[in-house]
């Protein structure tokens, strides 16, 4: 994947780290258990129904399970949908202490029409989406599990509409980006070099034309943020987050280094670093249940 000018710049082995970034990448595409629109789930008996309710100009949808009190919205990553993304915790999060609703953002899983684009604000325009559905579906306040791209949405809400976000847990996420994030993302635009095994579920969920145009959209939209200062995302965003944050990192992640990690503990006020030694992206699907205790156990 990586081209030979790639090469003359990082040398042989930054060739090889990034091609096994890539890898890493491919397979944390991969989608998560897929949940029916309304089958019984193994804990206390409930089911998994699916909706669209009308938020900002948009149909979104969403999944929705349990019967606590306690509301939490699963935040999806780049691509994905709830029900790809959030399989193990639809089915098995609490469902006596929590109401949880996994949403699809505009453009992504049933969450169409529109057509999803990446303008400069893509990502304050998912926050405040997400915010307004769980309004509109009642709930007085939320907390927020966000994944990758989830993660960002999640801290700008966070910042952004600190009265109604009550916990955050975040993995995955990056608040800027850098010459090194870039190179990942150039070596993804391409969906028929992906594997077979990556690419069909995605293939299966949006057709693989919109599946191909969306991903070279998106990796133009997330490009966008190296022209701004130090690459800014949502860093500016951080000091404002004021509900209590639990960042999860898999140690093993190939696609959000570290450092990551570390900066939106640095400057997220009273925030908690959990390590996974194990973990990589996709460490809620890989460790569900240490990830779904680890999560039940913060929100509480």
């Amino acid at each position: 994947m990586p081209s030979l000018t790639m090469a003359s710049v990082l040398g042989r082995p930054g060739v090889l780290r990034l091609q096994l970034r890539l890898r890493m990448l491919l397979s944390a595409l991969k989608p998560g258990i897929l949940v029916s629109q309304a089958g019984p789930t193994a804990a206390f008996g409930t089911s998994i129904t699916s909706a669209k309710v009308a938020v900002n100009g948009v149909h979104l949808h969403y999944q929705q399970t349990g019967e606590g009190d306690h509301a939490v919205l699963l935040l999806p990553g780049m691509l994905g949908s709830g029900e790809t993304d959030f399989g193990p915790q639809l089915k098995n999060l609490n469902k006596k202490l929590f109401t949880v609703v996994a949403w699809d953002p505009r453009g992504y899983g049933r969450s169409k029409p529109p057509d999803r684009d990446f303008p400069v604000d893509f990502f304050e325009r998912d926050a405040k989406d997400a915010v307004d559905l769980m309004k509109a579906l009642k709930f007085k306040k939320v907390s927020l599990l966000g994944w990758s791209d989830g993660g960002i949405t999640a801290l700008i809400a966070a910042a952004k509409y600190p009265s109604y976000i009550h916990k955050m847990v975040i993995w995955g996420a990056n608040a800027y980006v850098t010459d090194e994030d870039s190179m990942i993302y150039e070596g993804i635009r391409d969906v028929s070099k992906w594997s077979e095994r990556t690419r069909k579920p995605l293939e299966a969920l949006y057709g693989y034309d919109y599946f191909a145009r969306t991903c070279e959209k998106w990796v133009d939209g997330i490009s966008q943020f190296k022209l701004l200062p130090d690459g800014n995302i949502c860093r500016h965003l951080l000091p404002q987050v004021q509900c209590p944050t639990l960042i999860v990192h898999g140690e093993k992640d190939p696609l959000v280094p570290r450092f990551h990690a570390d900066f939106i503990h640095e400057h997220v006020k009273g925030s908690r670093l959990h390590l996974m030694p194990e973990g990589k992206h996709n460490l809620h699907l890989r460790f569900a249940d240490e990830f779904n205790k680890l999560a039940e156990d913060f929100l509480q």
